[in-house]
C-alpha cells in the first residue's frame, strides 16, 4: 500500500492530504458537510481532478454513514422516508453522470454551482427566509435531487446545493444533520460503485482514498462535539458561513 502511495505523491504531499483530511473531518462534524469540498479543493491543489476525487470517495461513504445512524437507525430511516424523491433522484443522476466526469468540463459546472450557493447563502445570511409550500416540496425534492445528482456524478460535489435547500427551508438542527448524513451517504455510496465503473476508483487509487479515513474520521469526532454545543441560531450561522467559503472555491476553481 505505500509503495502503491509512494507512486502517486511525494511523502511531503502524502502529509499535506492527511492534514487536508484532518480539517475536513472536523468541518464535517461540526456542520454535517463540507468534506468533499475541503477534500477536493485541497487535494485538487496538487493532483489531477482524478486523483484528488478518488481520494474523497472513502472518508465521505464512511463518514456519512456515521453521521446518518447517530442517534439510532430508526431516524434515520425516518429522515430517508421524508426526503425520498431527493434520494432517488439525486442516486440516478449521480449514476448517469458520473460516466461523463472524463467527458464534461468540471470548469463550467463549479463555476455555475459556487455562483448560486454563494448567492443563496448571502440572501439568508442578512436575514431573508425561503418558503416552500408543503404542496410544492415534491417539485423541488426531485429537481434540486436531480441537479444536485448531475454536479455529484460530474465532480464529487453534491453537498452546498442540498444544505442550502435544507437551510433556506429551516430545517432544524438534529433533523438537518441527519437527513443530510442520510442523503449523502446514499449518495457516496453510490458514487463509490460508479466510480469502480468509471475507473476513477482503481487499485493504484484505493489506497489514496483509505489512507485518509483516519485523519477524517478524527476531525470528525472532535467536530461533532462542537456540534453539540452549538445552538440553533449558531448552527445556522455557521453553516451558511462554510456555504460563502465553499461556494467561493467553487467560483475559483471554475475560473481557474
Amino acid at each position: 500500500m505505500i509503495d502503491s502511495l509512494l507512486t502517486l505523491l511525494s511523502f511531503p504531499q502524502v502529509l499535506a492530504a492527511l492534514a487536508i483530511a484532518l480539517l475536513a473531518g472536523f468541518v464535517k462534524g461540526a456542520t454535517g458537510f463540507a468534506m468533499p469540498m475541503i477534500i477536493l479543493s485541497g487535494l485538487g491543489s496538487f493532483l489531477s481532478p482524478e486523483l484528488a476525487l478518488a481520494g474523497l470517495i472513502f472518508p465521505t461513504v464512511v463518514s456519512n454513514v456515521w453521521q446518518a445512524l447517530r442517534g439510532g437507525v430508526g431516524e434515520a430511516v425516518e429522515a430517508a422516508v421524508r426526503y425520498k424523491l431527493y434520494i432517488a433522484a439525486l442516486l440516478v443522476m449521480i449514476l448517469l453522470s458520473a460516466q461523463l466526469v472524463v467527458i464534461l468540463p468540471q470548469s463550467v459546472v463549479f463555476l455555475s454551482l459556487g455562483v448560486i450557493v454563494v448567492l443563496l447563502a448571502s440572501y439568508l445570511l442578512i436575514g431573508r427566509a425561503l418558503t416552500i409550500p408543503e404542496h410544492h416540496r415534491s417539485f423541488y425534492d426531485l429537481g434540486l435531487g436531480a441537479i444536485s445528482g448531475v454536479i455529484g456524478g460530474i465532480a464529487g460535489v453534491w453537498g452546498p446545493l442540498t444544505v442550502a435547500y435544507l437551510t433556506a427551508v429551516d430545517t432544524p438542527k438534529k433533523l438537518q444533520i441527519k437527513i443530510t448524513g442520510v442523503i449523502f451517504g446514499a449518495g457516496a455510496i453510490t458514487l463509490l460503485l460508479a466510480h469502480l465503473r468509471s475507473g476513477v476508483l482503481n487499485a493504484q487509487t484505493i489506497p489514496l482514498s483509505a489512507m485518509l479515513l483516519l485523519p477524517a474520521i478524527l476531525g470528525m469526532a472532535v467536530g461533532q462535539w462542537v456540534q453539540d454545543r452549538l445552538d440553533q441560531k449558531k448552527f445556522k450561522r455557521a453553516t451558511l458561513f462554510v456555504l460563502l467559503i465553499a461556494g467561493a472555491n467553487l467560483i475559483r476553481r471554475g475560473l481557474f
